[in-house]
């Protein structure tokens, strides 16, 4: 008997030591460092240290912690087969990814197992994919073998004689322009630098790009083929900081646009070059507008404009430029489904639409009348529409949760859709069950969340549940393929996303609800999620996982310091965590409007409310987290993570692991080549796995 007792002592005290496990995290020194706001609210800051992140004192910490990281990930990677699941998950969507421009069907393609895709096109897509001949057009690997090279976007000229491309390094935001021959292939000697934030729109013999030369504010330039930077001309210098750019040519080559946008107030002031003109010259047409207004381009001489002016739903108007404040209405605000991309055709235009979690691809003429309708599952993603203005076919991708990219070629004509090419994955794209639900906000409104769990699975109360989110910037998310949620719900797990407020998925008034002074609300929402699936049976908050990027990564962080009990892990990705000096670095300025502003006393109260980094309670033990940030992040940078990991760990209460991740020579959006996408997916859902599954 006495040996019986004492064998469960042991067991027990087995089990202690290892929930009470304790790591051992890389020394980080505190400093005296205070700030004070209003002249009476003192605020400490020891980490700031970590702020000068190319030091080698923060270089080295940073090693330091991925180390750590690295060996606790690779065990459970181990343990759940999150790498070799995810890695075999990856590569099926990989081929689905044409667009339609000019003469030419482009696609990026990845020529090797863990290199950066690149670049290839050709003339036609018949229904034999392999009587196809696709050419390869820019290859990164021939830009530079030190460098991470990421092509991100491309432009043709009218003609199809010319393709602009840009690529970046190793991650940044930071890009450069070059120009290659589509009829074969020969790069042309034209090379720009300093290129940020910007698109590519041809004008005859040249293109409009934006820059920061030398850093400063960013300009809008034409460049002309076959000429220096140094001779580009120069259109339009922004008057600060926090004003951008952006631009377009109409497919006509009429007009060229310009929208000059103060991100501090969300104010727009437009422009325009009527090129019919004798002298064409760059004119206002609307100046300082607060509400949402896009032009989209324009169908005989008439600019179209997408605006929620007066409309939550959003609606299309019609006007002249010559006579900009008289609009006549294209298509109305629908009651029931929210607009949200258009696509410019001759004499129609192809509108999405969402509705209850929902799309809709419709047909339209310009008179308002819908001449095709069509409604597809929930949780699915029409994207990505391409091809030329005056041609009848057209390509869009459709993708969801759980099975990758397809592209379908549209006639506008006759509506049929034919698939481009079929995709074979290595599961049963049936096998998974969407649900839409609906549930109570804190202040009793209701959110919608999408459910996706295998088909058959028992909901218990013990489900390992991942709950996702974004919430910001009126931004309407939807599905994407997620070759680590196939693996999470094949393995029993249930995933949810949560369209919180602050997000566009229910109109302007909706995000506003979340927004600047109602931050807080967003946060709510989340955390009622959590309560939502814990009350109903689907999980329990020691089998409850969150994450988020970016936004949707401070609102996660945000959640789990206000409401530790909820969660048994948390995934942070690329997060703004210092919400007091998040205005000071890169482009933080750009978003006082979403966010608020240390610089007036109200804003200061409700940023210090809720900043993750602020809120740290010495006697709380937050749940485990895994920060993962990236090492370039021109946007976030990543010492808001380093602050608040080094802030978590160094607390005699933590007890639950708190792991920092950076990846190396990658931004905002993480990794910059298949394997390393895989290896951070992995590690991301290796890490969430292993606490939920055990």
């Amino acid at each position: 008997m006495k040996q019986i007792v004492l064998l469960f002592l042991l067991l027990c005290l087995q089990t202690i030591s290892v929930s009470a496990q304790t790591f051992d995290y890389p020394a980080t020194r505190k400093e005296a460092v205070v700030d004070t706001f209003f002249q009476q609210h003192i605020v400490s800051d020891p980490y700031r240290w970590l702020e000068n992140q190319y030091s080698k004192p923060v270089i080295d910490w940073v090693q330091e912690q991925n180390q750590l990281s690295k060996k606790y990930l690779a065990k459970a990677s181990n343990k759940t087969n999150a790498f070799l699941a995810i890695d075999k998950y990856s590569y099926v969507g990989v081929p689905q990814n044409y667009t339609k421009a000019g003469k030419y069907y482009f696609r990026y393609f990845y020529y090797n197992n863990g290199g950066n895709p690149a670049l290839y096109y050709k003339t036609q897509m018949s229904k034999d994919p392999s009587e196809d001949d696709l050419h390869p057009l820019v290859d990164p690997a021939h830009i530079s073998s030190k460098d991470k090279i990421v092509l991100r976007d491309y432009s043709v000229s009218k003609n199809s004689d010319l393709l602009a491309y840009q690529f970046s390094r190793n991650g940044s935001d930071w890009a450069e322009v070059k120009v290659v021959e589509l009829k074969n292939a020969v790069h042309r000697n034209d090379h720009l630098k300093d290129v940020k934030f910007s698109n590519l729109s041809w004008k005859g013999d040249g293109f409009f790009y934006a820059a920061y030369p030398e850093g400063k504010v960013q300009k809008l330039f034409y460049h002309k083929i076959g000429t220096s930077q140094s001779e580009d001309k120069l259109i339009y210098e922004a008057n600060s900081l926090s004003t951008t750019l952006s631009f377009f040519t109409t497919t006509d080559e009429r007009y060229f646009v310009l929208t000059v946008r103060n991100e501090q107030t969300g104010s727009k002031t437009f422009f325009y070059i009527d090129y019919d003109q004798a002298e064409p010259m760059l004119k206002p047409i609307l100046a300082n507008i607060k509400f949402a207004f896009n032009i989209l381009g324009s169908v005989n001489g008439k600019f179209i404009a997408q605006t929620n002016h007066e409309a939550n739903n959003w609606r299309l108007v019609e006007f002249d430029p010559k006579s900009p404040f008289n609009w006549r209405e294209v298509v109305p605000e629908s009651p029931d489904m929210l607009m949200d991309n258009t696509f410019l055709l001759k004499d129609r235009m192809i509108i999405t639409y969402l509705s209850k979690g929902r799309p809709f691809l419709t047909v339209i003429d310009y008179s308002g009348k819908m001449l095709y309708k069509l409604e597809l599952p929930i949780a699915t993603t029409i994207g990505n529409i391409t091809g030329s203005a005056d041609e009848d076919e057209v390509l869009f991708r459709y993708y969801s949760y759980t099975f990758p990219t397809v592209v379908y070629k549209f006639n506008i004509r006759t509506f049929e859709r034919t698939l481009t090419e079929r995709t074979t994955v290595t599961y049963d794209l049936d096998n998974f069950e969407y649900k839409q639900v609906d549930y109570s906000g804190k202040d009793g409104t209701l959110v919608p969340m999408t459910l996706v769990y295998k088909k058959g699975i028992q909901l218990n109360g013990k489900n390992p549940t991942l709950l996702e989110a974004y919430g910001g910037f009126g931004a309407i998310s939807q599905p994407s393929f997620s070759p680590g949620l196939i693996h999470f719900i094949k393995s029993g797990g249930v995933f949810a996303y949560a369209s919180i407020r602050g997000g566009g998925e229910l109109g302007s008034e909706w995000a506003m609800q979340g927004r600047g002074q109602n931050k807080q609300t967003s946060f709510d929402d989340y955390i009622s999620a959590a309560e939502y699936l814990i009350k109903t049976g689907y999980t329990s908050s020691d089998k409850l996982a969150g994450t988020g990027a970016s936004n949707g990564g401070l609102v996660v962080a945000t959640a789990a310091i206000q409401r530790p009990e909820l969660f048994k892990a948390v995934v942070p990705k690329v997060a703004p965590l210092d919400m007091l000096r998040f205005e000071k670095f890169t482009i933080g300025i750009f978003h006082t409007d979403e966010y608020g502003s240390t610089k007036d006393s109200l804003g200061f109260q409700l940023l210090s409310r809720y900043s993750p980094l602020h809120n740290i309670k010495e006697n709380i033990n937050y749940p485990s987290m895994l920060i993962m940030s990236s090492g370039n992040d021109d946007r976030v940078p990543p010492f808001h993570s380093y602050k608040f990991a080094a802030a978590l760990q160094n607390r005699p209460s933590q007890k639950n692991p708190i792991l920092l991740r950076i990846e190396n020579n990658a931004g905002h959006n993480g990794a910059t080549n298949m394997y390393s996408s895989v290896r951070e997916e992995a590690d991301a859902f290796a890490f969430i796995m292993d606490l939920l599954f055990e």
